[in-house]
């Protein structure tokens, strides 16, 4: 990744596009005729070497350079990510697959799924291999090489013109089916809406510079798709239904996969049926995640019955276009919690964490926000930090699953101005002194993170003691993290989490974080505001306490029929002395939905327990500790009576 550019270059960058655009006859104020997404990591010196590529191979393949960049343009934004691949096996800016074992199969078996090799042997997840076959190169060039993967995928849409066509179209309208060929996808409402993405981008045109400093831009152009060209194409049909979004939005619903593999009732994907909130666990949750994939790869993973995951909605990065793929009433495959599967709704943000504001562009901020007000006012879940949550902060059920849990949506995602668009700004709460919540100001705040640039960033470091030459602290679940990795978040607080008080020393504050002491920087308070909530603490006469992943019911619950889900505490405890901030009191529940069913009011059960749980801020991830365990410190608010019942 490049240097972060200043506040300067951005103004000035800014400046030449206004001026730019008015010598071309464009008035202040007129529609801009392309949309524009300046990378917050591009150096000053820009290039045109990746725009030049694109018109190489265009004509050396016989592909429309408009095809071929839009097309690019919607698997990646031009974005070549310095050759890693996507977990779906995704290289460069075409995204040209080589799908192996990317895909976390520990991660699928805790969201519900079992996992399968049947995406291996998909072919078209290897046209990285047809590619380089087509060029006769090595593979390896076209990971490591974007003009050669740009050659790749130009040779990729030639061979399936005369796939699909018999010969190279004349027109570019005739490259529609083309396009949803390349989609990889069988099914009709995936490849043609990934076509219909294509084409709309040729007809806006686009802008933008990437993250390498590579400007590049596709000029609007009036091209109407030709639909006959997908006649010979075989695709399966895609049952329509209306998604459930706001009326403002740009919303369309594609299904996730559903579908039982052989004759294992038990094996089965992507999601499970329930009739929530009729049926089935309550919704309680938001979850927020970034997909670290691209938007139409994501749709195809979740469309594939064989990858067993899933989420309720995706969001797309450039314009904010939402797709729902699992119906809200449905418990998606998303958290790598099957007890946050059961509570929550998961949004999918197109992005990658770790390249931040490249991704999670205004449009895409604005468009999530929108979606969330409405599912919290349609499902009664409260708008703040305690239930608006990101996918890192959500616990494993058990002590190895919690060392292994994910991270996104990441350290550049600005909770700050998101919660400022859902409408619940993070802002101190009755003066009180013994809670706090973190809140750095995110355009200031940039902490040093070993492997990405200077930026802004939404969390602080926590030390052992109240000065930068101290140690981070410890988390027994994350031994092996370079804690100043930016994925690294056993020793970081994030914006808008809540913590008790624990110490004050000069300009740094001490929190209970994880069973421990935890020291942050906060000279006047900048780092921090005051918070609410119910204090809550072991029990005089214990001299520890366990914490837990989930709460679910007590074994004497569980009919005979059903399988007890015991809970095992996880690797930390809480001393008497410390107190954390309890969210709300959980009776103790679990939804049971062990095979393939077309009814679940036949073949699934809810589970409810007597056991009671607190949900606590914890550390950098949620905890539950029994209620039978603790006892409240004091109240802070006339609503706790309310949040503790």
């Amino acid at each position: 990744m490049k240097l972060l550019r200043t506040i300067q270059w951005q103004k000035l960058s800014l400046a030449l596009a206004v001026a730019s655009l008015m010598a071309a006859g464009f008035a202040p104020g007129a529609p801009v005729p392309f949309k524009s997404l300046p990378s917050v990591y591009a150096e000053q010196d820009q290039s045109n070497s990746l725009q030049e590529a694109f018109e190489s191979a265009a004509k050396e393949f016989g592909v429309p350079v408009s095809i071929l960049m839009s097309v690019s343009y919607n698997y990646s934004l031009w974005e070549h990510h310095q050759g890693e691949p996507s977990t779906s096996g995704g290289y460069g800016v075409m995204h040209l697959t080589d799908y192996t074992s990317q895909n976390n199969e520990e991660d699928q078996a805790a969201d519900g799924g079992n996992p399968t090799s049947a995406l291996i042997d998909d072919p078209s997840h290897h046209t990285l291999t047809e590619a380089a076959h087509l060029l006769n190169v090595d593979p390896e060039l076209l990971k490591r090489d974007s003009t050669s993967n740009i050659r790749g995928g130009a040779a990729l849409l030639a061979k399936y013109a005369q796939e699909t066509l018999g010969k190279l179209p004349a027109s570019e309208s005739d490259w529609y089916g083309v396009v949803a060929k390349y989609s990889g996808s069988p099914q009709s409402g995936i490849a043609l809406a990934f076509a219909d993405d294509v084409f709309d981008t040729i007809q806006q045109g686009v802008s933008r510079q990437t993250s390498e400093g590579q400007q590049l831009i596709l000029p609007q152009k009036e091209v109407q798709p030709n639909i006959d060209t997908i006649k010979n194409m075989q695709l399966r049909p895609t049952k329509p239904d209306t998604a459930e979004c706001p009326r403002t939005l740009n919303c369309r619903y594609i299904p996730a996969a559903y579908e039982q593999h052989g004759d294992d009732p038990s094996d089965y994907s992507n999601y499970d049926l329930a009739d929530r909130p009729k049926f089935g666990p309550d919704i309680r949750y938001i979850v927020i995640h970034d997909t670290e994939e691209t938007y139409q790869d994501t749709i195809n993973i979740f469309t594939d019955p064989d990858s067993y995951v899933s989420a309720h909605y995706v969001i797309r990065s450039y314009d904010g276009q939402i797709v729902q793929m699992v119906k809200n009433k449905n418990l998606a495959w998303h958290a790598g919690n099957w007890y946050f599967n059961m509570h929550s709704i998961g949004i999918e943000h197109e992005g990658f964490a770790m390249e931040g504001a490249t991704w999670f562009s205004e449009r895409l901020y604005r468009s999530s926000a929108a979606l969330v007000r409405y599912l919290a006012d349609k499902y009664d879940i409260p708008l703040d930090r305690a239930h608006i949550i990101g996918h890192n902060e959500v616990p494993g059920l058990t002590p190895a699953r919690q060392s292994v849990m994910h991270q996104d949506p990441g350290p550049f995602w600005d909770w700050e101005h998101y919660m400022e668009l859902v409408g619940a700004p993070i802002s101190s709460k009755h003066n009180i002194k013994d809670i706090v919540t973190i809140k750095p100001d995110f355009k200031t705040n940039q902490p040093y993170i070993k492997d990405a640039p200077a930026q802004p960033s939404n969390f602080v470091y926590l030390y052992k003691e109240p000065n930068f030459n101290a140690d981070l602290i410890d988390d027994p679940a994350l031994v092996n993290q370079d804690k100043q990795d930016g994925f690294s978040i056993g020793a970081k607080a994030s914006v808008g989490q809540t913590f008790s008080l624990a110490d004050k020393q000069g300009d740094w504050t001490a929190i209970w974080f994880g069973g421990q002491k935890a020291w942050f920087y906060n000279p006047q308070g900048k780092n921090a505001v005051s918070g609410k909530g119910m204090l809550v603490t072991p029990k005089a006469g214990a001299v520890s306490i366990s914490v837990y992943g989930a709460a679910y019911p007590e074994e004497t619950a569980y009919p005979s029929d059903i399988t007890p889900n015991v809970l095992i505490p996880l690797q930390y405890t809480i001393s008497q002395g410390q107190s954390y901030i309890a969210v709300e009191k959980d009776k103790s529940d679990y939804y049971d939905a062990p095979v393939f069913t077309n009814d679940p009011y036949v073949t699934n059960k809810l589970v409810k327990g007597k056991e009671e749980f607190y949900r606590i801020f914890f550390n950098h991830r949620f905890a539950f500790v029994k209620a039978s365990d603790v006892e409240k410190v004091r109240k802070h608010s006339v609503n706790e009576e309310e949040n503790e019942d």
